[in-house]
């Protein structure tokens, strides 16, 4: 549903073996605020067609960054300066050390 509100530069990362906040990141920009949110609604829309019940969404106030919590996805949307500076693919995306390995 993404892709067909136009979001731009869409990223899933898979955060197995990672963390234990979710399964899944999802990371698309938006052109402007109004995009954000209308893509937001978008996300927000389809989880409860699907039973997805609530969905907290935080930051459709300021729409410089806006967070839909699915539970084991988490969709973040960015303007595309806010998604440079924070940086979040780059952060969640590289390989972390076992840290049982690194102990040992």
């Amino acid at each position: 549903m993404l892709d067909q509100g136009q979001a731009e530069d869409i990223s899933v990362i898979d955060l197995s073996g990672k963390s234990s906040i979710a399964d899944y990141l999802v990371i698309a920009s938006g052109r402007s605020g109004r995009h954000l949110n209308t893509l937001a609604e978008r996300v927000v829309e389809a989880l409860r067609e699907k039973g997805i019940r609530p969905v907290p969404v935080e930051g459709m106030a300021n729409a410089e960054w806006v967070l839909v919590d699915a539970g084991d996805v988490i969709v973040h949307l960015f303007r595309p300066e806010k998604r440079r500076f924070y940086n979040l693919e780059k952060m969640w995306g590289l390989d972390l050390p076992d840290l049982a390995e690194a102990s040992a």
